[in-house]
């Protein structure tokens, strides 16, 4: 499960940073100024802060499972999409949507993560799921000069290229997601029942000592009405 996810953001920042590389061709070839194309690789954040409150309210609706595939899915859609940019509100239009598309994705992973391993565990599995963040900058560059190299492969520019192949496995990994992952360890087919207790019995312990733990601080005594 952990592998798998940690693949998901490992594309998810290649599908942030592509713009760059992706500038040294598409400028030229849609005639974008260097005053657009900061404009357009900026407002992909204004879609993603905006909507990350909104996104995560709907994971928690919805089930992680569900809104984590969904994000990225439509993603990698819309990343594919930035090889029909014709212009500067084409471009502007779909890096918003961009941003929109992927807001909540990462507090959906650790709010997923956190209904599956207890508190002990978190730090070292949340470590190895941002390897993806170095892993990415090390594979980024020579990767964008890979596919930038395709230029006029069946009749596609190098750009198209590098936004449709570092957009697609989003999407097939979305859909890997929506079959593999369970919202709690009690709805997952590959673990044996043994595993599903084990599991369980840890995040039910860790919530009761949490329980008593309040109970048993000044504040939650002290007539105040509230507890740390």
């Amino acid at each position: 499960m952990l592998p798998i996810l940690t693949l998901g953001y490992l594309f998810n920042f290649l599908d942030r940073t592509n713009i760059g590389f992706a500038a040294l061709q598409m400028n030229r070839d849609i005639g974008l100024s260097a005053t657009q194309f900061g404009w357009g690789a900026g407002i992909l954040f204004i879609g993603y802060c905006g909507f990350e409150v909104p996104s995560n309210m709907l994971l928690y609706r919805f089930g992680a499972r569900l809104w984590i595939s969904r994000i990225m899915i439509s993603w990698g859609l819309l990343s594919c999409a930035m090889c029909l940019v014709s212009g500067p509100t084409s471009f502007y239009l779909l890096r918003l949507a961009l941003g929109v598309a992927e807001a909540g994705f990462f507090p959906g992973i650790a709010f997923f993560l956190s209904s599956w391993f207890p508190a002990e565990y978190r730090t070292r599995i949340l470590s190895w799921f941002l390897v993806a963040i170095p892993v990415s900058s090390v594979i980024g560059g020579p990767l964008g000069g890979m596919l930038l190299e395709m230029d006029g492969h069946l009749g596609l520019t190098g750009w198209h290229w590098l936004f449709i192949i570092e957009g697609l496995p989003a999407v097939i990994i979305g859909l890997i997601l929506l079959k593999l992952l369970a919202d709690r360890p009690q709805d997952a087919a590959w673990l044996t029942p043994d595993e599903k207790r084990i599991i369980v019995a840890s995040l039910d312990s860790e919530k009761h000592d949490r329980a008593v733990s309040r109970r048993a601080s000044p504040c939650a005594t002290s007539g105040y009405g509230f507890a740390p």
